[in-house]
């Protein structure tokens, strides 16, 4: 039980049935997605009210993949996330508002490359269910725009035509599917 006197709830998220996604654009012209395949997460919640959730979730750096395996490789150099000497991504809720039944802003700490920066994520809840083997499951959208250079990642080459090779905008999506404990 909570303070509150409700049941206080703990979902984790199901890796195998989630992704977290990110999309920026090459040349200015073209947009690379890509992903993180090694993600980790737990959500608690008072009750069914979503607005006193806390959020914590970790995602391995090494595990980035765009399906290029030089870029991904250069995106795990000191030039990008430096993995060697910052394993992971964390993300630490820090609020979260109703905005109707089913849409919330979950505000946070996002840290990356050592860095560590607010940022907003507008949350879908795309429903609940029961799976077949008794478990209840929640799935939600997340999305979220960030700098990339606000969080050290500044590598960049100009181009001859102008503009710049790699965007500092990059948008990130999360499906999730989330397993209650």
């Amino acid at each position: 039980m909570s303070a509150t006197g409700t049941t206080t709830t703990t979902w984790t998220l199901d890796p195998a049935h989630s992704t977290v996604g990110f999309a920026v654009k090459h040349m200015m012209i073209a947009t690379v997605r890509g992903s993180f395949t090694d993600i980790a997460g737990t959500v608690t919640i008072d009750g069914d009210d979503y607005t006193t959730a806390a959020v914590n979730a970790e995602i391995d750096a090494k595990s980035i993949t765009t399906g290029n395996d030089q870029r991904d490789g250069h995106l795990r150099s000191g030039d990008f996330f430096d993995v060697e000497n910052h394993a992971s991504l964390a993300f630490r809720s820090t609020g979260v508002k109703a905005l109707g039944d089913d849409e919330l802003k979950v505000t946070g700490d996002l840290t990356i490359r050592g860095t560590t920066k607010p940022v907003t994520l507008d949350v879908t809840i795309e429903g609940t269910g029961v799976d077949p083997w008794g478990s209840e499951r929640l799935a939600f959208t997340a999305t979220t725009k960030i700098r990339r250079s606000e969080f050290g990642l500044t590598w960049n080459q100009a181009l001859e035509s102008g503009g710049v090779l790699v965007s500092d905008d990059i948008r990130i999506t999360i499906e999730g599917a989330l397993v209650r404990q």
